[in-house]
């Protein structure tokens, strides 16, 4: 049996399951949950933009089961009130897959403290509120699986060339050791509750992200000097940390173009 057999017939386990979503109005968040549809799962598609969320759902028409849900993960109150809507409508979840994420110019010599709050609050604490919930929600739902999977970047791994990008890195860096904190928490405290964590690491990614972080102009130039990876990609990644056999954990992915150097 080929590895692309593996994980398709992994991912059979997964059909009917409840998986989370954050950030899935656009880009990579996008592109995992309809890519989890296609896989027979049950998907909460959660983001800031109700309209962005309400045109996935028109436009994904009778592929699967997609529930929308506004929320704003860096704040705590909208994350707290969408967990307890979850907890209504499914009672459980059994992956969560935290997506949403932003950048913004900012260097640390000159950046605006907004900039790098917003950052900090959406990057950091936003995973650290929605894991939480999400793994509490897991335990009380006694669920036989779990997943957790944090989309990260190449910059929780390595310092960025360009200093408007260095806490944005710093984030990325915090959601490394995040990651790896929630795995050590796990076996530790709940030794009996079968949860993988793995992340997904990749480089540049053509998105509107990247316009929201360096403007529309400078990311077009950007995609005209390379191919970069494809939000696509990155959901194909998720497919294939899941359908792995439930006793091996692919802690980490990192991707990039072929054409990126740095």
């Amino acid at each position: 049996m080929s590895s692309g057999d593996q994980v398709a017939q992994g991912m059979q386990r997964w059909a009917g399951k409840v998986a989370l979503v954050t950030g899935a109005s656009d880009g990579i968040g996008r592109a995992i949950a309809i890519r989890l549809l296609k896989c027979g799962m049950k998907i909460i598609g959660c983001g800031r933009r109700i309209e962005a969320l309400e045109k996935l759902k028109a436009d994904i028409g009778g592929l699967g089961d997609l529930t929308i849900m506004q929320c704003d993960v860096s704040k705590e109150e909208q994350v707290l009130a969408m967990f307890a809507n979850i907890k209504e409508k499914f009672g459980k979840i059994d992956v969560c897959i935290n997506n949403a994420g932003l950048g913004r110019d900012a260097s640390i010599l000159s950046g605006k403290s907004e900039d790098w709050q917003l950052m900090l609050d959406t990057n950091v604490m936003g995973v650290l509120r929605v894991t939480r919930e999400a793994t509490s929600l897991m335990k009380a739902g006694s669920i036989a699986e779990g997943h957790i999977i944090n989309i990260n970047s190449l910059s929780g791994h390595r310092l960025v060339p360009n200093p408007s990008g260095h806490v944005y890195t710093a984030t990325k860096f915090a959601l490394t050791a995040i990651t790896n904190g929630i795995r050590v928490e796990l076996l530790t405290q709940w030794p009996d509750f079968k949860c993988r964590v793995s992340q997904i690491s990749p480089g540049l990614v053509e998105t509107p992200f990247i316009k929201h972080h360096v403007g529309e102009e400078k990311a077009t130039q950007l995609f005209q000097q390379l191919k970069a990876l494809e939000a696509e990609d990155l959901a194909e990644a998720v497919v294939y940390q899941l359908g792995s056999p439930p006793h091996v954990q692919i802690q980490d992915v990192l991707l990039r173009s072929i054409e990126q150097t740095a």
